[in-house]
């Protein structure tokens, strides 16, 4: 018969039921997840730092979340002018010109987008360009320094010369900038560190051409371990001997073995952040101090930083020790 149309009720009802059943779902798990709509608070604590005639340092402290942060963006009069991940609390501007007031800000941003309030602004006017500055500063005296608890330290050092002046101070952890003050500050507050970890700070002076002084001393500091935290694992006192035997430089490595309770089978030696050798007693593991002798064939003048941690009786390893760092000789 041509023309009807037969209507399929069950069809309908099939159909029915698989929406009841898919609006039961989503009823039941709560419905559709909802979007992140919340900002990140603002971050405070921003100063920059001249560092150069054209160059300025930018430092902020951590901003928080409900989501976590993904990163935070840096203006200067308004406009971006950088922007880095959640890990980096500070940037350096360049390209700037001498002689020039400047303000900077920075919001944090999440992984939804969203961005926090603009943070107070922080001026700062760069210096005049320098007049011939051929020489770079020298490099800053007897530092020293103090863990005032487990989060911050505070630092101090002897000035600095140079032919033209000193713009700027900058703080290193392990070869990293991680701090900045004026060429007329020598102390400086660290601050948003770990609770009982062993700490390697240096300074090195900047001059307005950009001409950064060699380091100073090492410093070694450990911050107090949190109340009921367990005893640092580090292995301390890490001296290092460089020689030159051939075409190859022998690093002599000495240190003072941390009371873990147990005997220490390995140790693993990182160079420049990286694994470089597992250090495996060949029989009965030394008691006291312990020594290892590392060969490198890399050319003269080579840089590298040395730092280790112990394999625990329980098989987990231990904390890192402070970092030393060689120049391969000649």
């Amino acid at each position: 018969m041509e023309g009807i149309t037969v209507q399929r009720p069950h069809a309908r009802t099939a159909l029915t039921c698989s929406a009841a059943l898919l609006l039961a779902a989503l009823t039941a798990c709560g419905g559709p997840a909802e979007a992140d709509s919340k900002n990140p608070t603002a971050p405070e604590g921003v100063t920059a730092q001249a560092g150069s005639a054209t160059s300025v340092h930018v430092m902020w402290e951590r901003s928080s979340d409900n989501e976590g942060i993904a990163g935070y963006d840096v203006y200067r009069q308004g406009k971006k002018a950088a922007s880095v991940d959640a890990a980096k609390l500070m940037t350096d501007i360049d390209g700037l010109t001498a002689s020039t007031a400047y303000t900077f800000t920075v919001r944090a941003r999440d992984a939804a987008g969203n961005l926090s309030a603009v943070s107070a602004a922080a001026p700062v006017t760069t210096p005049a360009a320098p007049p011939a500055d051929e020489e770079p500063p020298t490099g800053p005296s007897k530092l020293r320094g103090k863990a005032d608890s487990g989060r911050t330290v505070t630092l101090s050092w002897g000035g600095s010369t140079d032919d033209v002046g000193v713009t700027s101070y900058d703080v290193y952890q392990e070869d990293s900038r991680i701090h900045s003050v004026s060429g007329t500050q020598t102390t400086a507050r660290l601050t948003g560190l770990r609770p009982g970890t062993v700490y390697t700070f240096t300074v090195r002076a900047r001059d307005a051409a950009d001409r950064s002084s060699p380091d100073s001393n090492a410093l070694d500091l450990t911050t107090p371990s949190a109340p009921g935290a367990p005893a640092s694992t580090a292995p301390t006192g890490l001296r290092t001997k460089v020689t030159a035997q051939g075409e190859e430089s022998l690093v002599d490595l000495s240190w003072d073995q941390p009371d873990t309770g147990g005997t220490i089978p390995a140790y693993q030696l990182f160079l420049n952040g990286k694994l470089t050798t597992t250090i495996v007693w060949g029989g009965t593991p030394p008691a006291g101090r312990a020594t290892y002798r590392l060969t490198l064939t890399d050319p003269p003048g080579t840089r590298y930083s040395l730092k280790l941690r112990p394999k625990l009786p329980d098989g987990k390893w231990g904390d890192f020790s402070a970092q030393r760092t060689v120049v391969l000789p000649g």
